[in-house]
C-alpha cells in the first residue's frame, strides 16, 4: 500500500480517500492510576478524544483511563494501555 506524507493512499471503490491524515507523532503524558504514575503515549488526535469522553462522562482524564485500565486487565492477553486507550476511544465513537 502506496505512503504519502498525508496518510495511506487508498481508495476505497473509485472514491480516493483525500483528507490528511494528522501527521504529529505519539506525545507522552503521565498519567495516575491506583495511585501510581504511568506514562502513555498516544497520537495528539487520541489525546483530544480521551479529553473530550472524560468530559463528556465529567470524570477526571486520569479516572477515564484508570476504568480503562482496569477493563483491559479482565482480558486473559490483556494489549498494552496506550493500544487498549485507542480501541477503547474507536468503539466509543462507532457506538455513538
Amino acid at each position: 500500500m502506496p505512503f504519502t506524507r498525508w496518510g495511506p493512499s487508498l481508495r476505497w471503490g473509485d472514491v480516493p480517500l483525500t483528507a490528511p491524515l494528522p501527521s504529529s507523532g505519539p506525545i507522552k503524558r503521565s498519567v495516575m492510576i491506583a495511585g501510581h504514575s504511568t506514562s502513555i503515549s498516544l497520537e495528539p488526535v487520541f489525546w483530544e478524544a480521551l479529553k473530550a469522553a472524560a468530559a463528556a462522562e465529567a470524570v477526571p482524564l486520569s479516572a477515564l483511563v484508570a476504568r480503562i485500565d482496569a477493563a483491559r486487565l479482565e482480558d486473559r492477553d490483556p494489549p498494552n494501555l496506550a493500544s487498549a486507550v485507542r480501541i477503547w476511544l474507536f468503539l466509543r465513537e462507532k457506538n455513538l
